[in-house]
């Protein structure tokens, strides 16, 4: 198994909708932050990466069709080079939205990493603040003006890097239709996903379930 589809969307841009919908359409399963949560074994590899080690892709997807969401996107151009025939799905939202988003959820997991109840959980946001607020936001993810400067230029970058043919640029409120028509796959008789709110993301009973 192969990746065949690769999101580089930073998170609080719909991905855990994309993952489920990617799923529905015969992507899955579909890698995301919530699988290193939900599979502990996967963490190890992960920090090695984070560490600057570079990343056995085939070994860290087995198994995966697809992968969207951090700590992927952080190694996107990596995958788009040796997942050649991968398509690419970029989320993107407006910045302002997704910096309220991401300020009320990734920023403070994150920040008080240290004070996670449980083992597995002060891990992931370890492993998060290397990767993420340290590696893509230099250590200022909670800083407003820089970090929506940091989103905006990675979206550009992303379009500037990605053939046209292979990037499909993805708000997910515009449902089922650009996706499965990039995809090349039929609209599916269903509501397109909308999961993991600023609401369900803060819930202590999706925290236990998520890491």
């Amino acid at each position: 198994m192969t990746l065949e589809v690769i999101g580089p969307g930073f998170g609080r841009t719909g991905t855990n909708s994309l993952q489920l919908a990617l799923q529905h359409l015969g992507f899955g399963p579909c890698h995301h932050m919530h699988e290193v949560g939900a599979h502990p074994e996967l963490l190890p590899a992960w920090d090695a990466v984070s560490w600057g080690g570079s990343g056995d892709w085939n070994t860290i997807f087995r198994g995966y069709r697809s992968q969207v969401d951090w700590p992927g996107a952080r190694v996107w151009r990596e995958l788009a080079a040796y997942y050649p025939k991968a398509k690419v799905v970029l989320t993107v939202r407006d910045p302002d939205e997704w910096f309220t988003s991401f300020s009320n959820t990734i920023v403070p997991f994150t920040l008080n990493r240290h004070e996670h109840p449980d083992a597995h959980g002060r891990a992931i946001a370890l492993l998060v603040n290397r990767l993420i607020n340290q590696q893509i936001f230099g250590g200022r993810m909670a800083d407003r003006e820089h970090a929506v400067r940091v989103f905006l230029d990675h979206i550009e970058e992303v379009k500037a890097t990605v053939p046209p043919e292979r990037l499909l640029v993805f708000d997910v409120k515009q449902g089922w239709e650009p996706l499965c028509r990039f995809l090349e796959v039929p609209v599916p008789d269903m509501p397109f996903p909308r999961v993991n709110t600023t609401r369900e993301f803060n819930d202590p009973q999706w925290k236990a379930e998520a890491s």
